[in-house]
């Protein structure tokens, strides 16, 4: 293998791991995600790659809004929301959206890699 060939085992790492990660923030007690759902119900070890990243992308939306959410809710004075679940979910939301873009440069060098294969 090159040096600047792609490896399909690390790309299913990483596909792994931001499965995991995306479990931890869910939690125990969500319903299982589409994606999963399509792995159930489909061949075993496949994955819509597609489906996967709209996904993710819903998911790192989600924290944004709920951040957001909880943010203007504090300003307005409700007394459920605490300063330290504000800031919490803020920087949930951060770092989830940094994760994503450091995919997507990582997804953007993969391409520009193979468009500049030699065919």
């Amino acid at each position: 293998m090159s040096i600047n060939a792609i490896d399909s085992g690390r790309i299913e790492a990483m596909v792994a791991q931001l499965r995991n990660a995306a479990a931890r923030a869910a939690g125990p007690a969500t319903a299982p995600s589409e994606v999963e759902q399509a792995t159930q119900a489909g061949a075993p070890g496949r994955v819509d790659f597609g489906e996967a990243l709209r996904s993710s992308l819903d998911q790192v939306n989600g924290a944004q809004r709920k951040a957001e959410d909880m943010g203007q809710r504090f300003a307005l004075g409700d007394d459920s929301v605490n300063l330290s679940d504000v800031m919490i979910a803020s920087q949930k939301a951060s770092i989830s959206f940094q994760a994503t873009v450091q995919v997507r440069n990582k997804l953007v060098s993969a391409y520009h890699d193979i468009m500049n294969m030699q065919v």
